[in-house]
């Protein structure tokens, strides 16, 4: 499925997305930790030139009032408020989308106006994306959940002090934080590796969501310790923005922008 955003000033459309026949004919280099040092560089330079602390606020408000409203509601949502918090990275890069596409201008000397939010998300929103960011999260969820049920044995909390308190001194709490971290980190190697280029190539190129999975994993088996450190920055980088809360209006931005900036370093562009 093609993708076309509308740039020309006489408002035709114009397409930015290249045809590309089949997944091993993409090219993929070897990234460094350089790489991702000027990528974060780029990525601030991208943030600077056009601010979207607002448009990540907007998302974040809604996420964190349906978390709480969740919970108000229904004692047996309090085990689920870290994965769902944990799963929002999940499904960051379709949000991401519209970072992504300010970046792609700015490579291009394009403007970006924020009334083009709605066209933008329009144009991407194809199924493949949508697929990739509700199937690693709703899959996460589904982890997680067996994950408590096993190790808690159905245990159930009535307030969130009540279930961190029988997290942090049973036997059966300690086993949920380590089994639980454990698939974690797991979890996010996998998705890290299959969804590192994909969500920027599903944008870029005419590709469906299996050739942008392939070639991610591609980029991660060509450099495995560099999209490990990608990895590690990002989960660093998000958890300094959960502590401050008002620094994830500026971490997640950048975050986003170097995303592309990584794509941009590890796939060849198309002749």
């Amino acid at each position: 499925m093609a993708i076309h955003i509308s740039t020309a000033p006489n408002g035709a459309e114009a397409s930015h997305a290249v045809t590309v026949p089949a997944a091993h004919d993409i090219e993929v280099r070897a990234l460094t930790s350089s790489d991702l040092m000027d990528a974060l560089r780029l990525g601030f330079d991208d943030f600077k030139a056009k601010p979207s602390h607002m448009f990540v606020l907007g998302l974040l408000y809604p996420f964190a009032a349906a978390i709480a409203a969740g919970a108000a509601l229904d004692h047996n949502f309090v085990p689920l408020l870290f994965p769902i918090a944990t799963g929002f990275a999940l499904t960051g890069p379709f949000a991401a989308i519209v970072l992504y596409e300010i970046s792609y201008r700015r490579e291009r000397g394009q403007n970006f106006t924020w009334l083009e939010i709605g066209a933008v998300f329009k144009a991407a929103s194809s199924w493949a994306v949508i697929i990739l960011g509700l199937a690693a999260f709703g899959l996460w969820l589904v982890t997680a959940q067996a994950i408590f049920n096993a190790a808690m044995g159905g245990v159930s909390t009535s307030t969130l002090f009540e279930f961190l308190e029988y997290v942090l001194t049973t036997p059966q709490g300690w086993a949920l934080i380590i089994f639980g971290n454990a698939a974690g980190f797991v979890f996010a190697a996998i998705v890290l590796a299959s969804n590192v280029v994909s969500f920027p190539m599903l944008l870029d190129r005419n590709v469906g969501a299996p050739a942008a999975v392939a070639t991610s994993l591609r980029v991660t088996a060509a450099s495995p310790f560099t999209i490990a450190l990608w990895g590690l920055i990002i989960a660093g980088s998000m958890l300094i923005g959960f502590v401050t809360v008002i620094g994830m209006a500026v971490i997640l931005p950048v975050i986003g922008h170097a995303s592309w900036h990584v794509y941009r370093k590890a796939v060849a562009r198309a002749s």
